[in-house]
């Protein structure tokens, strides 16, 4: 009877397909000549331009620190004048005198700080806290640079693999379609399964080229990510150690994210502006030494050296700056509060849980910084009712 004959032919093939399938998958798997994500993200370290314009940065802003420490040193300046006068000379009743002589002058200064109203220690501190954030926004830039590599390289394999599935599934339908074809013309099956074979090859080759032209996107977006288009990529076996719990992970990013480091630091930074901007309205002192030697200083002591040496302490006092310098405190006060404000951001913490690092406070406690912040200087004298709340509470 036909019909057992044309059952013990289609198991063949079908386990055919399935083996195809798993050879498929295991040759995606192991090729002969694969690159890692290793070197993948070693590569995308050392070349990705994102990454090295972040890496500049953070130099340029190492320079604040040796920049702030300059103020703790004197300052060496040495000046030369020299040149050509002709001056005339005329008693009463005489005719003028004239005369020509070429004076030359050189002045040695140093400058030592003694104080500057705290403004050295401030911008130091300032210096250091903005070098972290900027070490912190460098890390974080990396982490979503290597996001963005590990999920595309992951998209190259997964893709990669479909593809091959895909072409060895079209593969084994078009060999099921030739028996079924065969099998037409000896009469054992219908059009019909003529029919749904083609139909099945043209949904397999369909399947197939979607499969392509996905690989090719992400293929695209490997190449943009790490630099270079990718080859055969090979199964990551590296597993990264998770944390256990949600709780513990919620730990972690509280206090190793990039992004709450860089904006704890920056808040900081801006504290220490406070008291840099401030520092303006103490007085300064500093040390000065003067030696100089002059040639020919004037038109009766042409042919004589004038040595001078001299040492000063300078003490200045500002006494009226306009309101400027207050305006600019004030706005240090705000970018205080600006700062506060992404660091509470970037944690997600949920209004009313916290108000800053030491913990949450209580209704009196937020009372009380209320009123020491309308007794603060700078700020006007608004009743409570239409001053804005805390940012602190």
């Amino acid at each position: 009877m036909p019909k057992p004959r044309e059952g013990q032919k289609q198991r063949p093939l079908r386990s055919g397909a399935t083996f195809a399938i798993m050879a498929a998958a295991v040759l995606a798997a192991t090729p002969a000549s694969a690159q890692t994500l290793t070197e993948a993200f070693a590569y995308t370290y050392n070349n990705n331009p994102q990454i090295l314009a972040q890496r500049a940065l953070l130099r340029s802003t190492d320079e604040q620190v040796p920049q702030a420490l300059a103020n703790w040193r004197p300052t060496v300046t040495l000046t030369g004048t020299a040149g050509f006068e002709r001056a005339g000379v005329a008693a009463r009743g005489t005719s003028t005198q004239f005369s020509s002589f070429e004076p030359r002058a050189a002045d040695l200064r140093i400058t030592q700080p003694l104080y500057r109203g705290g403004r050295t220690e401030a911008q130091t501190r300032q210096a250091i806290n903005t070098v972290q954030a900027t070490r912190a926004q460098t890390l974080g830039v990396e982490t979503q640079v290597f996001q963005a590599v590990a999920q595309s390289y992951l998209d190259v394999v997964r893709d990669q693999t479909l593809v091959e599935v895909n072409r060895n599934n079209e593969q084994v339908l078009r060999r099921q379609l030739e028996a079924t074809q065969d099998r037409f013309r000896v009469g054992e099956v219908t059009r019909t399964d003529v029919a749904q074979a083609e139909s099945q090859l043209a949904q397999a080759t369909a399947q197939r080229i979607n499969a392509e032209g996905q690989l090719e996107v992400s293929r695209a977006n490997y190449a943009r990510a790490v630099g270079h288009p990718p080859g055969r990529l090979v199964q990551p076996r590296e597993r990264p150690v998770l944390p256990a719990t949600r709780d513990e992970a919620l730990a972690l990013a509280a206090s190793n994210n990039p992004n709450v480091i860089s904006a704890m630091f920056a808040e900081l930074a801006a504290r220490d502006n406070i008291d840099l901007v401030r520092g303006q309205l103490l007085p300064t002192i500093n040390l000065i030494g003067d030696l100089s030697r002059s040639f020919a200083p004037s038109v009766i002591q042409q042919s004589t050296r004038q040595d001078t040496a001299s040492a000063v302490l300078q003490l200045t006092m500002p006494l009226y700056e306009g309101g400027a310098i207050w305006s600019q405190t004030r706005a240090a006060e705000q970018t205080v509060g600006q700062r506060r404000g992404q660091l509470d951001d970037a944690r997600q913490l949920r209004p009313g849980r916290r108000c800053n690092r030491r913990g949450p406070r209580s209704p009196r406690s937020a009372q009380r910084c209320g009123r020491r912040r309308s007794r603060s200087k700078g700020y006007s004298r608004k009743p409570s009712s239409d001053r804005a709340p805390c940012s602190m509470c």
